[in-house]
């Protein structure tokens, strides 16, 4: 099978059972983004030493794959790969990585050693992928899931890139407004 369809010459691409629509549907939008949300989080693990955060980032992006799958599918009868026990798990990471971090007093500006630096990408690239399914999240209620995962996925993301610097020895810079 050759790497190029065509299909999409005119401005269009393919739901799952065969929809067309075209490429700047907010789904599609929204897709794309959850899509570069994995890629960042790919460039991540690029450079990640530490295997509490490895695994959890690999994870990640298998779910990524599947939440993507699933803003593909018109079907609201089919189940969704991405549940409730998927977002959960978000939240049991986000909480083992902040007991082992000091309390925060002050808001911290992105950045440290480079595995922080590429998770606040990441973060805030998801951040903009939930902000996508919100867009078309009243033409489909059956989004809401979506909008939750990434919303916890983007917290998680903050949390490692915290615990990436305190791993390393760098210390949470504040802002100072």
């Amino acid at each position: 099978m050759k790497l190029y369809t065509k299909r999409g010459d005119d401005g269009g691409t393919d739901l799952f059972a065969g929809q067309r629509t075209t490429k700047t549907d907010p789904r599609i939008i929204a897709i794309g983004d959850v899509d570069e949300t994995n890629a960042t989080i790919g460039l991540a693990i690029a450079v990640c030493g530490p295997d509490e955060i490895k695994d959890i980032l690999l994870e990640i992006q298998r779910r990524l794959f599947d939440l993507g799958a699933d803003l593909a599918t018109l079907d609201t009868t089919k189940p969704r790969r991405i549940t409730q026990n998927h977002t959960e798990q978000l939240e049991k990471h986000i909480d083992t990585a902040c007991d082992q971090l000091p309390a925060m007093k002050h808001f911290i500006l992105p950045g440290g050693c480079e595995l922080a630096s590429r998770l606040h990408i990441a973060r805030t690239v998801c951040r903009r992928a939930e902000r996508a399914c919100v867009a078309f999240q009243g033409r489909d209620a059956d989004v809401d899931h979506a909008v939750i995962y990434l919303n916890r996925l983007s917290d998680l993301l903050f949390a490692l890139a915290r615990r990436a610097n305190q791993i390393e020895g760098v210390d949470d810079v504040p802002w100072v407004g």
